[in-house]
């Protein structure tokens, strides 16, 4: 009992002083899709930056495998998850291919400035919810682009 109490108290603490922690995962797959073209907000880059790729949106979105290649400094030539180094997004669509096990493959469709973009999402459900263990593009994965473009 008192070890509860004493790992509650920094919580509480943080809690008192308005500094939530940061929680990862969302409740469902189709959560966490929303969640990150929501950051590309009202579809065009001059109206956001995109995913952001900082420690706290890593530890929201990506599972622990991802979220140091997510963070790490790179030189990308364009954004992955829209597929171009611009973006204007149509309507997303979201449809889940299978569920196995921890693992959900999840087909995200959508139109970027007239180009048709399809990326397949793999989702891991952990103890705080659903996260990105990778996203795969006809031609390539978010984990090898981002080890491809590391500084």
């Amino acid at each position: 009992m008192r070890r509860a109490i004493i790992l509650a108290g920094p919580l509480v603490a943080a809690t008192a002083f308005g500094i939530a922690p940061a929680e990862a995962g969302f409740r469902s797959p189709e959560s966490l899709i929303r969640n990150v073209y929501a950051h590309y907000g009202q579809g065009s880059a001059e109206h956001s930056n995109g995913l952001p790729h900082d420690d706290e949106t890593a530890r929201q979105f990506f599972d622990p495998s991802m979220y140091r290649a997510w963070i790490a400094p790179h030189d990308a030539p364009y954004d992955f998850l829209v597929q171009s180094p611009s973006w204007r997004l149509g309507a997303i669509s979201i449809a889940v291919l299978r569920r196995q096990f921890d693992r959900t493959y999840v087909t995200v469709t959508f139109d970027n400035e007239g180009h048709t973009v399809t990326l397949n999402f793999i989702l891991v459900n952990g103890p705080a919810g659903w996260v990105i263990s990778d996203v795969e593009s006809p031609h390539d994965s978010l984990r090898m682009f981002l080890a491809q473009f590391k500084r």
